[in-house]
């Protein structure tokens, strides 16, 4: 049976839009994150409203500092809707960026979410490449915000002689956190695939995945 373009795009709309939305838009005042129940399509299900306090919109996660004393010496504390349920339908989430001297938030997507950093302390050398492989990249410092786009490769690197902090917001309540190395040579992606994509032999590819075992 034929169908015409109209019938097509009609039937197929529902599809289309869950494909391109982003995090849904809320259709009540608030939705805090029930964390005891099992995570659906477009987030939590709701907590009792007369159940909710004041305190599920607040996070104090960002008081303390990350550990920056791994090796790549830079870490982050992330107020996602997994610890801070009062984000939950808002399209909304946040970070606190730390770093040593030298410190490095290595190349990584959010899938899900655009990011805005804003340094608060220190110097970072930071950017994004395009899937045209376009690089945007500079030096940001205190004051200074940055955006990168939602998928973009991205990273932040402390160029300072000490330490230095950032803010950073998503427009997501789970933006997703893809770190690029670790997801290449920290999972059983067969060598062969390995060598063949960085242009390294196989004893290469072993000592890189012995790295990275414990990062996946």
């Amino acid at each position: 049976m034929m169908i015409t373009l109209f019938q097509f795009l009609v039937i197929a709309a529902p599809i289309f839009q869950v494909i391109t939305a982003s995090d849904a838009d809320p259709l009540q005042d608030f939705c805090v994150a029930d964390l005891a129940k099992d995570l659906t399509l477009n987030g939590y299900p709701c907590k009792r409203a007369a159940n909710t306090t004041t305190e599920d919109f607040i996070f104090s996660g960002l008081r303390n500092s990350a550990n920056t004393s791994g090796p790549s010496r830079a870490d982050a504390v992330f107020g996602f809707v997994h610890s801070y349920p009062g984000l939950n339908s808002l399209g909304l989430s946040i970070a606190r960026l730390d770093f040593a001297p030298g410190g490095l938030i290595p190349p990584h997507t959010h899938p899900r979410g655009s990011e805005i950093i804003y340094v608060v302390e220190g110097s970072l050398y930071a950017g994004f490449v395009t899937t045209q492989n376009q690089l945007f990249a500079r030096v940001i410092s205190k004051g200074d915000v940055m955006i990168f786009p939602r998928g973009l490769i991205h990273w932040q690197l402390n160029v300072g002689n000490t330490t230095a902090m950032a803010i950073v917001t998503l427009d997501s309540q789970s933006p997703g956190f893809q770190l690029i190395a670790s997801s290449m040579f920290g999972s059983d992606i067969l060598d062969e695939v390995l060598v063949k994509t960085f242009f390294i032999d196989e004893n290469a590819v072993r000592q890189l995945k012995a790295t990275f075992s414990g990062s996946s």
